[in-house]
């Protein structure tokens, strides 16, 4: 059987920078805070909506505020975020390709869970996803373990027979916590050398190199 790839989506599947900056940026400003452009909001975001907010709002804030900030956060982006996120080029016929070499797909991410199931079904809707979670309430956000593994137990995969393929230091560590391998996928929100200090032994440039990794990384655990 070959391994379940549980796949993080902002930053390894979609790039969603401009749509999450634009609504972000729409929030702080009917706020009266500052505003920040895409290239520090990259640094904001994977950890969910409250800590996106927090360090757009910086150290200095009022609970009540970040509150609110949210919630327009959130009414903004459930109404544009269809135009400011698209796939990376090359995922998509690299996810049609694992599926029919058999490898079962899911999705995990820090994301609401309404907004990962809608863009998940809306820019793939051709993949088959054996199981799609984003954030919910009484679960804990990567990197906390919880998700991946009740993917796998959802799927009916042992934690070793699982591989998270992420663009963050959070995903490595997720995977670790959950005792699956992981791939690291440097085209998203941090840096190489992050992925390297974090202990990345798989990394891949391009989503054409997945299936490679992927083989790599199983040949790895065995021996």
């Amino acid at each position: 059987m070959k391994p379940l790839l549980i796949l993080d989506l902002d930053g390894t599947l979609v790039d969603s920078l401009t749509g999450i900056a634009t609504s972000l940026n729409h929030s702080l400003a009917e706020h009266k805070q500052a505003t920040h452009p895409p290239s520090a909001v990259r640094y904001f975001v994977g950890d969910g909506v409250v800590m996106l907010v927090k360090r757009a709002l910086g150290e200095a804030h009022e609970p009540t505020l970040a509150a609110s900030v949210i919630d327009g956060f959130k009414d903004h982006y459930d109404a544009n975020w269809k135009t400011g996120t698209h796939p990376y080029e090359g995922i998509t016929e690299t996810l049609e390709s694992l599926s029919e070499s058999g490898y079962p797909l899911a999705v995990l991410s820090n994301k609401p869970h309404a907004f990962t199931t809608a863009m998940t079904t809306r820019v793939f809707p051709k993949i088959k996803f054996a199981a799609v979670l984003g954030q919910r309430d009484g679960i804990p956000n990567k990197p906390e373990p919880q998700g991946a593994l009740e993917i796998a137990k959802k799927t009916g995969h042992a934690p070793q027979d699982c591989i998270v393929i992420g663009d963050s230091t959070m995903d490595l560590e997720t995977a670790r916590r959950a005792g699956m391998r992981a791939i690291a996928v440097t085209w998203g929100y941090h840096d190489r050398n992050r992925l390297v200090e974090a202990g990345a032994t798989h990394m891949i440039d391009h989503p054409n190199q997945l299936n490679a990794a992927c083989i790599a990384s199983r040949l790895d655990s065995k021996i």
